[in-house]
């Protein structure tokens, strides 16, 4: 018993040991930097901004349209000739997606949901924000809503590369 006492006096005399107080000693013998110098400003200008829709439109660059091959893919649903294979088990995992004119991403799984497989997504904009579950149909992937209806088409244009559109014809790219 008194070793136990012991024991537990040394534990708390070392933790209260390693307590010792640091701090900072501004008598050292480093020299302080020198003050920082004074900048002039520039004066301040202000005018009134043109009327929203009254800019310039050439200055915006235009809107990206699908290719003919990829607007045919979604209308009828076929990809291109130059279309890859693709198997499911190649589609799992997380993918980098550009639609819509910004990148979001992709998470694509094996668990069955429906007639498809689970997947999400994050951070996506427009159609692909509905999206509940995918699958492989030949050479295309589907992705779907919740309910099972088709939100946009994917097809192997390259080693870890798809294209194709959304329905509405927005074009989604996506790339590991």
């Amino acid at each position: 018993m008194q070793f136990r006492y012991v024991a537990t006096g040394l534990v708390i005399a070392l933790s209260l040991a390693g307590c010792q107080r640091t701090s900072f000693n501004p008598s050292s013998n480093l020299p302080s930097p020198p003050p920082l110098q004074a900048q002039p400003v520039p004066s301040v200008q202000s005018n009134s901004l043109p009327a929203p829709g009254a800019a310039n439109p050439s200055q915006f660059p235009s809107a990206p349209t699908a290719s003919p091959e990829m607007a045919a893919a979604a209308q009828t649903g076929t990809p291109p000739a130059s279309a890859l294979d693709v198997t499911k088990e190649s589609m799992v995992g997380s993918w980098r997606v550009a639609n819509a004119g910004s990148n979001c991403d992709m998470f694509l799984t094996l668990t069955n949901l429906g007639s498809g497989s689970r997947g999400g997504t994050r951070g996506c904009a427009g159609e692909l924000t509905a999206m509940g579950s995918w699958e492989v149909a030949g050479k295309t992937v589907q992705f779907k809503d919740r309910a099972g209806n088709v939100l946009g088409r994917v097809y192997k244009s390259a080693d870890n590369r798809f294209d194709g559109t959304t329905n509405s014809g927005q074009p989604i790219s996506l790339s590991r």
